[in-house]
């Protein structure tokens, strides 16, 4: 097959899944739309398929406003939070300590400054959880606040590009909850123990998702690909992660002959941004006995971008499948083994103890910095070219492991 019409597909795909499809969203319409679409593709390159389907929440979020003595703040719904309408004291705490010494029953209580610095882990998160999280979730629970405010900086390295950033984004907390700019908290700070009016407007819906996983070969010992389907809000999620689903897809396209003895699993997870990664825990749940079968899993999130090159990096595997894999990279441009990275779902291959191989951009950080979960993360900042070389490579890589079991 010609690069030519390749890249033609690769065009429809991120156009389908970018623009077509206004939201990926876990829990709306547009997320079940995806994978859909993606379901419909793999199916025609003759893979056998299953869909995972999981209960979720859909987060309605409106309008929220906080007065003050006729002063007016901008502020934000977090995800998934409780609504609430209430009139309270305003209190704050910029430290652990300043908020295990806080009296904030039923008053609004007001995080800024080092507690503020980064996002909590939800509570019922089972991949990484630290104890400070858990303690500040433990403190709210037991000094009954009535309403939480977070105020934020920028924090790319766990929430992209996104300021402000909700600290609070769990649908299993029930205390209300907004965030606003951290510059917005410093302007808030003279009217602690004042009177304030909080009205947040949100709704928790039903909804539901699925995981795709498309088969083929010899499943007693299997190739495991995945990319995440789902973005956040407000995003097109070009390089996040519509160019991984994309490369899913023209890799089928490219396996529609496949004979070899390695088994290949394509799966379109649904959840990566999501606080409790549903469909990652479906998929490990479903398959926990299965997991001696996996050879390797790769995983790929945000490849493709206009500068820079593809990033490789493993994640305990055998010396002798890393060093097959190295050398068809060596043999390709714009490829190279790159620094570790955990901030995608290889990481839950990696808890489980299955060798694991992550594919990104060598900038990634910087993508994470300034496009990650914004809408500048369009098909536009994507070279298709670059999708292309990935999908041919990891077929190269199908065969050198096919070689190296024979």
């Amino acid at each position: 097959m010609n690069t030519g019409h390749l890249i033609d597909i690769t065009n429809k795909h991120l156009n389908h899944l970018c623009n077509t499809i206004k939201t990926r969203r876990l829990g709306k319409q547009g997320n079940q739309d995806a994978t859909v679409y993606f379901h419909q593709q793999i199916q025609q390159f003759g893979f056998k398929t299953e869909q995972q389907r999981f209960d979720c929440i859909d987060s309605c979020l409106g309008p929220s406003t906080l007065k003050v003595d006729g002063n007016a703040f901008n502020i934000f719904a977090s995800p998934f939070t409780q609504a609430c309408v209430l009139t309270a004291q305003l209190v704050a705490a910029s430290t652990l300590g300043g908020l295990e010494s806080i009296d904030c029953k039923d008053k609004i209580l007001l995080l800024h400054g080092d507690i503020a610095r980064e996002q909590l882990m939800p509570k019922g998160f089972e991949f990484y959880n630290p104890k400070k999280h858990q303690k500040i979730y433990q403190l709210f629970e037991r000094k009954e606040p009535a309403a939480i405010l977070t105020a934020t900086s920028k924090n790319p390295d766990a929430v992209g590009a996104i300021y402000p950033f909700p600290m609070i984004e769990d649908g299993d907390f029930n205390i209300p909850s907004a965030f606003l700019k951290d510059m917005e908290g410093l302007r808030l700070l003279p009217f602690m123990t004042k009177q304030a009016s909080l009205t947040i407007d949100a709704a928790r819906v039903p909804s539901s998702g699925e995981n795709i996983v498309a088969r083929k070969g010899n499943l007693n010992r299997k190739l495991v690909i995945c990319a995440h389907i789902d973005t956040k809000e407000n995003t097109p999620g070009a390089l996040d992660n519509a160019s991984g689903v994309t490369i899913m897809l023209l890799l089928g396209h490219l396996l529609i002959d496949y004979q070899g003895d390695l088994g290949i699993e394509l799966v379109a997870l649904n959840g990566e941004e999501y606080y409790n990664t549903p469909g990652q825990v479906k998929y490990l749940r479903s398959y926990q006995n299965d997991f001696s079968s996996i050879l390797l899993a790769i995983n790929m999130d945000d490849i493709g971008y206009i500068n820079g090159r593809t990033a490789f990096s493993f994640y305990g595997v055998p010396e002798s499948i890393m060093n097959a894999i190295r050398f068809v990279y060596a043999e390709k441009d714009g490829f190279f083994e790159g620094p570790p990275w955990y901030q995608s779902d290889h990481g839950i291959f990696m808890a489980k103890g299955i060798p694991a191989m992550a594919i990104t951009e060598e900038n990634v950080l910087e993508l994470m910095a300034e496009i990650t979960h914004t809408q500048k993360d369009v098909p536009a900042i994507i070279d298709p070219d670059k999708l292309v070389q990935n999908a041919q490579t990891l077929k190269s890589v199908i065969t050198a492991l096919d070689q190296l079991l024979q």
